[in-house]
């Protein structure tokens, strides 16, 4: 089977239907990237984090949110993409992987986009290391102008299972 045909066969009904799908849109490097918004749990400030020893370049650390120790993945290094400061705009995204919920320190949170299944395109190959991360790409419309008129923005939509699971990247 080929991985074109594995990817599209593992993403939700409402990708491959007809329905609209939610993202949460947010900015690594200057570069759009989005999320399922159903997996983003938490909108957060960034807390002061606690370094682990020995762990993952990728691992910043570990927070508590409300109770809990959360671990924190830098996801410019995940995505091995230029590092920059942070700023008074930079977020942590609590993001359910499927196995545990992870913090995920992204530049800027932009806004939700609503995509219907034309507005998405099966990622194949994307022509790098990251393919394994990626679920398609996304190109919004502007709802203001035809119907047929593409944005000019490009999401690259990120699946969290793979992009966050612990294991792959040690």
């Amino acid at each position: 089977m080929s991985d074109v045909v594995r990817r599209a066969s593992a993403l939700p009904a409402e990708i491959d239907g007809s329905a609209t799908r939610e993202f949460l849109g947010f900015v690594i490097s200057g570069d759009e990237y989005a999320l399922p918004l159903d997996s983003v749990r938490e909108i957060l400030k960034p807390p002061p984090i606690t370094p682990v020893p020995r762990s993952h370049r990728d691992v910043l650390g570990v927070i508590t949110v409300r109770g809990v120790m959360t671990t924190v993945v830098d996801l410019r290094r995940r995505l091995k993409v230029a590092e920059g400061p942070a700023s008074r705009y930079t977020r942590i995204l609590l993001v359910d992987s499927g196995d545990e919920v992870l913090g995920v320190l992204v530049d800027l949170v932009s806004q939700v986009h609503r995509l219907d299944s034309d507005e998405v395109e099966l990622a194949g190959v994307v022509g790098s290391d990251l393919s394994e991360h990626v679920l398609g790409i996304g190109r919004p419309r502007d709802r203001g102008k035809p119907q047929d008129a593409r944005g000019a923005d490009i999401l690259v939509l990120l699946d969290p299972a793979p992009l966050l699971s612990m294991t792959r990247h040690r």
